[in-house]
């Protein structure tokens, strides 16, 4: 089988991410109306949204084992059938326990994709545009995110928030068919041989300290992130007095406005920087998310409209900022033959630290001190994501002379 152009394939890839994160994200917009019908409390709205990411986070490990020893596109194939098919029973569900499995079984079809997809894209463009490359792929997030956030609570206003989850799922599947039947570049092709900051086995992966701060630095932005897709909608209609719909219109908007100007100029400033300075992609991230601490807790602070919304677009695009050039250093550190494994371990971790813990903690919190109380968490966190990317290019700097 043939491989696709570069710019195909990075279209094709970054078209099922899309898909990937309106899945996730939908959940989170309709969750009064799931709460509402089924009964739950807060606390249970956060476990069926942390179901998905314990298993999704588990499972990733075995898939990045995988992708590194069979035909990634064809994996990544059957994974977002497997996706697709328990959206469609994320919409049939009519107890807790039903909702729970069918977001668990959507965890372990979207294991596969982000770590292979990312070793695909290191394989199909030179190293000097990973970080643009890697930005393009992940404008899917904050496009497919406010996709998720407007699409979902428009179709539960109108047709139930079970017709989300069915009119989301069915497009996966053609997709997925599709990519297994596609071939895919040469591994390591765009590999150097003369960089020595690529670790050759897992085991010098971890005692990189380059990887092991990046990594880290990744999770507290992570459990933030998670947070704030899992909450800011529900705030808007609790602090805010929006409606459902409202929430996830405005909020969804502003996602993918904020998203696509972050993420595209992080990619961009993260290769320039590294064209003059090894650690450019880590400075652009500490900068960033040093910037995002006050805008963050003013967002979450403020009663003022026209603040909440000024402070809140700020914060997002500097999040946002950080995805090219975080992902562009973990994909440099690791060589073409555990590359798949790298970023796999990479997300193991990030979402076990982060987005696992996150929504339910924010849940825990709120039922106790309200959900204003519960987001104060972020700020601190990113505070310290930036210092861990201040460490982490100390040390890059410190491998490359």
């Amino acid at each position: 089988m043939r491989s696709p152009r570069p710019a195909v394939l990075l279209a094709v890839l970054t078209l099922v991410n899309l898909l990937n994160y309106v899945d996730r994200q939908i959940l989170y917009a309709i969750f009064p109306a799931v709460q509402a019908e089924l009964g739950l409390a807060d606390s249970q709205l956060g476990l069926a949204a942390s179901a998905f990411i314990v298993v999704y986070m588990f499972v990733t490990p075995v898939a990045g084992y995988v992708g590194d020893r069979f035909r990634r596109l064809g994996v990544i194939g059957v994974s977002v059938v497997v996706w697709s098919l328990a959206s469609l029973a994320s919409g049939a569900a009519r107890s807790f326990s039903g909702l729970l499995a069918a977001r668990s079984l959507v965890g372990v079809g979207e294991s596969c994709y982000a770590p292979l997809s990312s070793s695909v894209l290191s394989d199909a463009f030179p190293r000097e545009r990973h970080g643009t490359a890697l930005s393009v792929f992940n404008l899917a997030v904050p496009v497919g995110s406010a996709l998720g956030y407007v699409f979902g609570s428009a179709i539960a206003a109108t047709y139930g928030w079970r017709a989300a989850f069915y009119l989301v799922g069915a497009p996966g599947i053609a997709i997925g068919i599709v990519l297994f039947f596609s071939g895919e570049p040469t591994r390591g092709q765009m590999d150097r041989p003369d960089d020595s900051l690529s670790s050759a086995t897992l085991r010098t992966l971890f005692a990189n300290p380059i990887y092991r701060e990046t990594t880290a630095a990744m999770a507290a932005l992570t459990f933030v992130l998670g947070a704030l897709a899992a909450w800011m909608p529900t705030f808007l209609v609790r602090l805010h007095g929006l409606s459902m719909t409202e929430a996830g219109v405005r909020f969804g908007l502003l996602t993918a406005a904020t998203g696509l100007i972050g993420t595209a100029l992080g990619g961009w400033l993260g290769d320039r920087a590294a064209a003059r300075d090894p650690a450019g992609h880590l400075s652009v991230s500490g900068i960033g998310l040093l910037l995002a601490v006050p805008a963050t807790a003013a967002a979450i602070a403020v009663d003022d409209p026209t603040m909440f919304w000024t402070a809140t677009a700020v914060a997002e695009v500097l999040v946002f900022l950080n995805t090219g050039p975080l992902n562009a250093v973990i994909v440099r550190v690791a060589s073409a033959p555990i590359r798949a494994s790298a970023v796999a371990a990479n997300i193991l971790v990030i979402h076990l630290l982060g987005d696992a813990l996150s929504p339910s903690i924010v849940g825990l919190l709120s039922d106790q001190f309200g959900l204003r109380a519960a987001l104060a968490v972020m700020p601190p966190l990113l505070l310290v994501a930036a210092l861990l990317c201040f460490r982490a290019g100390r040390s890059l700097r410190a491998s490359s002379n």
